[in-house]
This record gives C-alpha cells, structure tokens and sequence, in this order.
C-alpha cells in the first residue's frame, strides 16, 4: 500500500489490487505477444521474461505503486524506447487486441476498467512511429 495520511483515498494502483493485479495483466498481455507473428520479433530477448519485469514496472509506477522504474531505469522516455521497433498501425492494433484480452480477463469494476483501458488506449496510439507495412 502506498503511504497515506488517515482519510486520504488510495492511488489507483491499491484501488486496483497492486502488484499482483499489474502482474497478472502483463502476464496475460504477453501470452498473446508470445504467439503473435508482428509483435513477437520486436522483444530481443529470447525469453519474454525481460519485457514483462519491465512492462510491469512501468504500470506499476505509472499507476502510483513503485517507483523501482525510474529508480532502475530512469524517466521511461516511451517513444524513445519503442524508436527501434517498426510501431505502425497494424503493430499498434496487435498490441491492443492481446491488451483488451488482458485488461478484461482482470474482471475489474468498470469505472476502474474503463479509466485503465482509456490509458492504453491513448498510449498505443501515440507509440506509432511509421506508417510503412
């Protein structure tokens, strides 16, 4: 739980569940990425294990949990960090559709689930960095 002064509301992050709720939506992500024919080649590593540590950290933090991403990684620069990789529509809509499945597999109250779901959403779509197939 994060620190708080008595009558003062949780962070999304508690209201949600903390970290195992982050970490069972990024393991769900990347069931799908790990089968995925335009996602799958963008993750370098061999075992997608990397990328999950770092996609959860970052939810985590993003959300009021944490702070070990900054704290390990510094500022999360996201354009900067997805520059290499070809992120176009079809990578973004891939990335969404194996999201979607995450964020609902989570069974959520709405108001939580739309607020999060929103969030990905503008995400994703500022993450396109070319229109090339």
């Amino acid at each position: 739980m994060s620190d708080q002064t008595p009558g003062q509301t949780d962070v999304f992050y508690d209201q949600v569940g903390g970290h195992e709720t982050f970490v069972r939506l990024v393991d769900a992500f990347y069931e799908g990425v790990a089968e995925d024919e335009i996602l799958r080649p963008m993750y370098p590593e061999a075992d997608l294990g990397p990328a999950k540590e770092r996609m959860t950290l970052f939810l985590e933090q993003y959300w009021g949990g944490p702070t070990t991403y900054s704290d390990t990684r510094g500022h999360p620069r996201l354009r900067m960090r997805h520059a290499p990789f070809k992120v176009n529509p079809e990578a973004r809509d891939h990335w969404l559709l194996h999201m979607r499945r995450a964020v609902d597999s989570l069974d959520l109250p709405p108001l939580h689930r739309a607020t999060l779901w929103d969030y990905l959403d503008r995400a994703a779509h500022s993450l396109i960095n070319t229109f090339d197939e």
